[in-house]
């Protein structure tokens, strides 16, 4: 898709839609990539919700910003309280991985900064879909079953008793094509709006969780959600090929896709190469390495010191280099110098760029959704490490790390765009693979996105798309990885790409998902 005075590319056409018609309202790309962000909740919320968390890489007059909007373990969420009550590693359900949410207060932060439309008006699409209705598209439904199937086993208690009236009022998962309305949802959004996202944080919202947390057995308490503050960051990047590459640092992952390509850039590939099984390996082994040191160092930097400069120092990537070999191998962290969810991107006329991600971390996150609100709450806290002597260890006030990643691109100090790929550990993956089919194969984004994906799991377990060509299965196997044949499409991740070409905006949105990208 190809246009010139706008673009906004999703993982739902109806979001999409809302954003293009901000941008063709007047609005800015990060009016829109708000507006998208708000309308996901409704027709997306097998992904994301209110209660999710955000972060978002924006470029405006020639500069990049960085927002982390990620939330903090409450205050009563120590390691005595999660370790006695006989956990070795925090829960996916229930109130234990829940940490404040940061997603609203993204919307809040964006807006007083980039925003031009009022931020009410955000709001009133989402609105309409959710008090009108939508018809479900056909990997939501698909999602959607699967949590129906998993909370009516497993989500049992009385902190649960909010998710079948919400998202399953008949009993069952919507179909294809069936028109659901949230209206619980439709009043929280309208007091969102109204209160400016006060009422969230510090207003009756914060105040109908707080009551629902105590009396369901939850630590999230009205003083955590009213301490919370997004963080204006600055991104870090590094140099592939002549193209920048721009991540949110520390609590979250993209880093790894940073280290990974730095051991990648001392290979040479070029156009033909993706088809040698030589680079799938390759790729494969830099991003074990990558992960490694990740796994061991990445944690809140605000109470952890991080060794961000180190990891993604170039020096450090040459040794790290030389420990990729021809067979697959099971790599331990280095020691560098020391110093569920939905993506969207959109752009504008006058320049401004937003990569933006926003997520419940696994499908609707902990599976609590506080009765009356529609307001499900993620479970980012599962990522906290129960050891306390990691750097990840959980502690009152202190942020998981995160999986969560926005990606962009720049060259010469000029924008190129927004990407990203949502799905978990799989995103960091991903975008070594987006930003090594844009710089090294030269493809256009919807070629990017489409091409057959490789996503490590552990060890030498390695997942590979079904519709990879066999000669490179075969190749892979003899190295020693262990190869899984991966049909499920969303294994893979979800992504989407806006690049600027002169006075032209190309985008893509790729077809493991339902989404669209529109252009203007």
């Amino acid at each position: 898709m190809i246009g010139s005075r706008g673009a906004v590319a999703t993982s739902q056409p109806l979001a999409a839609q809302v954003g293009m018609s901000i941008l063709q309202a007047g609005g800015t790309a990060t009016d829109a990539a708000i507006a998208t962000a708000i309308a996901l909740t409704v027709v997306e919320p097998t992904s994301n919700g209110l209660g999710s968390d955000a972060f978002a890489l924006v470029w405006a007059e020639g500069n990049l910003h960085g927002l982390n909007a990620s939330g903090r373990a409450p205050g009563a969420a120590t390691l005595a309280e999660y370790c006695g009550a006989g956990y070795s590693s925090v829960p996916d359900l229930g109130w234990l991985p829940v940490t404040v949410p940061g997603a609203i207060s993204a919307w809040v932060e964006l807006h007083e900064r980039f925003g031009r439309l009022s931020f009410a008006s955000l709001f009133e699409p989402a609105i309409a879909l959710a008090e009108r209705g939508f018809p479900v598209s056909p990997v939501v439904a698909k999602f959607w079953s699967l949590a129906a199937q998993r909370y009516s086993t497993t989500a049992t208690g009385p902190e649960f008793a909010g998710w079948l009236p919400t998202f399953a009022p008949t009993g069952a998962a919507p179909r294809v094509g069936e028109v659901v309305r949230l209206p619980d949802h439709a009043r929280s959004l309208r007091e969102i709006a109204a209160s400016g996202g006060r009422s969230f944080y510090q207003g009756r919202l914060a105040d109908v969780i707080d009551t629902f947390s105590r009396a369901t057995g939850g630590l999230l308490r009205a003083v955590d959600l009213a301490a919370h503050r997004p963080e204006w960051v600055d991104p870090i990047g590094t140099n592939y090929r002549g193209f920048d590459v721009w991540e949110i640092p520390p609590n979250g992952q993209g880093i790894s896709a940073l280290a990974a390509l730095n051991i990648l850039e001392g290979f040479n590939f070029d156009e033909g190469a993706f088809e040698d099984p030589l680079t799938w390996h390759l790729q494969i082994e830099a991003m074990k390495l990558a992960f490694a040191d990740t796994a061991a160092y990445v944690s809140d930097p605000a109470q952890v010191a991080v060794p961000a400069a180190g990891m993604i120092d170039k020096t450090y990537a040459a040794q790290r280099r030389t420990l990729i070999t021809d067979e697959a191998s099971n790599p331990a962290a280095g020691d560098p110098a020391r110093g569920g969810t939905v993506y969207l991107c959109a752009a504008d006329s006058d320049g401004q760029m937003v990569s933006f991600i926003q997520s419940n971390y696994q499908g609707f996150g902990s599976g609590i959704v506080v009765p009356g609100t529609g307001i499900a709450l993620q479970n980012r806290g599962a990522n906290f490490s129960l050891d306390p002597t990691h750097p990840n260890a959980l502690a009152p006030g202190k942020r998981p790390y995160h999986t969560i990643i926005p990606g962009f691109l720049t060259r010469a100090d000029q924008a190129v765009g927004p990407f990203g790929v949502m799905g978990g550990f799989m995103q960091p993956q991903g975008h070594v693979q987006v930003v090594m089919r844009t710089v090294d194969q030269q493809l256009h984004p919807q070629a990017v996105l489409d091409a057959p994906r490789w996503c490590w799991q552990q060890g030498r377990t390695v997942w590979i798309e079904s519709r990879t060509p066999e000669t490179i299965v075969n190749d892979l196997r003899g190295r020693n990885h262990d190869v899984k044949l991966i049909a499920e499409p969303a294994a893979f991740g979800r992504g989407q790409i806006i690049w600027r070409m002169g006075d032209a905006l190309i985008a893509g949105s790729e077809s493991r998902a339902d989404g669209q990208a529109l252009v203007w």
